[in-house]
């Protein structure tokens, strides 16, 4: 091949690596709403955005990136790295610390941004100081946005926060709001196949119920685990209901703090795939066979109060999830249950919701 007519290969396979991001197939691109943008979750899941993961390759994308005025200066610093990531997928940026111009007619909300708990600071300060951001993010979704817009909400307390959000964006149908417990089920297979000595992605179908918080319950009953070929229930394969029941359960319910006391932050990267995971699964489906965990407003399933914000095992399919129903639960697990609704509940009140 001569040099001229390499460099007109290497050209066309260039524009149509770019053009494979929607443009030739004239797919309208997806607004997606970042706020806390130039904090840690956000720069580990822009570059994934970014790189198709979450929405598909041939979605393009235009960036809401939305912080508080203090972080504008890093906020612009996200701007021009994810200018030079030079992907196909970002049809453009909106870099703001408005929150009019932030919202407005985004497809996709992730509410990463949330006010972090202070030093002497009561849980029912947090609570209130959080309802404040997050009842006013609702009223933007609910006047600015786009009806069909879907929400994630990970910053904590995530399912109140949620629920906050919901309530003061009526317009928007109410599932489509949904809370990040993903992460929790990501710990709780990677345990699993820890235990089991295999790999993470021969373990599925753990559920988290209830809050992401330290009531959390991650249940293996519906689990499997394949391993030698085989598919096992989880239960029988780890045969240690005593591990199961006590080492396995607090690892998950305090894994955040552990992160935070070896690191001296927070969960940022898996935090960030956690997302890319949600909202893929929610708009793209699950696998056939797959059960996933979302924090989505209750329908009364499993005797849990309507209108929470609550963890339950989902499918999803067409862009619509839906609460896996009849699934057995045993007393220990009915009681537990019990208690992360109750500290929902209670939160809720703290909240004044």
């Amino acid at each position: 091949m001569k040099p001229a007519d390499r460099v007109e290969a290497i050209a066309r396979h260039v524009t149509a690596g770019r053009t494979a991001a929607g443009e030739s197939a004239g797919q309208p691109p997806m607004r997606v709403l970042v706020t806390g943008a130039a904090g840690q979750i956000a720069y580990s899941l822009l570059v994934q955005i970014a790189s198709g993961r979450m929405l598909g390759p041939q979605q393009r994308v235009v960036l809401h990136l939305l912080d508080i005025p203090p972080a504008e200066k890093a906020l612009r610093g996200v701007a021009l790295e994810i200018e030079d990531l030079a992907s196909p997928v970002i049809a453009g940026m909106v870099v703001t610390t408005s929150q009019e111009e932030a919202f407005t007619d985004i497809d996709l909300a992730l509410l990463i941004g949330a006010r972090p708990r202070g030093k002497g600071m009561e849980r029912k300060d947090l609570l209130q100081a959080n309802a404040k951001i997050f009842s006013a993010q609702g009223k933007l979704l609910n006047t600015l946005a786009k009806k069909t817009v879907r929400v994630v909400v990970v910053g904590n307390p995530a399912n109140t926060n949620c629920l906050i959000a919901m309530r003061n964006a009526p317009s928007i149908p109410q599932e489509n709001f949904s809370a990040l417990t993903r992460l929790d089920q990501n710990r709780a297979e990677g345990q699993i196949a820890k235990k089991l000595g295999v790999g993470v992605g021969c373990v599925g179908n753990v559920v988290i119920w209830g809050n992401h918080s330290a009531t959390m319950v991650p249940d293996v009953r519906y689990g499997t685990v394949v391993a030698d070929g085989l598919s096992r229930p989880i239960v029988a394969a780890v045969n240690d209901d005593e591990w199961l029941h006590g080492e396995f359960v607090k690892t998950i319910q305090q894994r955040g703090a552990a992160i935070i006391a070896a690191r001296g932050l927070s969960s940022a990267a898996s935090a960030a795939n956690a997302v890319i995971e949600h909202v893929r699964d929610w708009i793209h489906g699950t696998a056939p066979g797959r059960i996933v965990s979302m924090a989505v407003v209750s329908d009364g399933s499993y005797g849990i109060q309507k209108g929470l914000i609550f963890s339950f095992p989902v499918t999803c399919a067409s862009g619509r999830y839906e609460i896996v129903r009849g699934l057995a639960v045993d007393g220990r697990t009915r009681q537990l249950l019990k208690v992360t609704e109750n500290e929902l509940i209670g939160e809720k009140q703290g909240a004044g919701v």
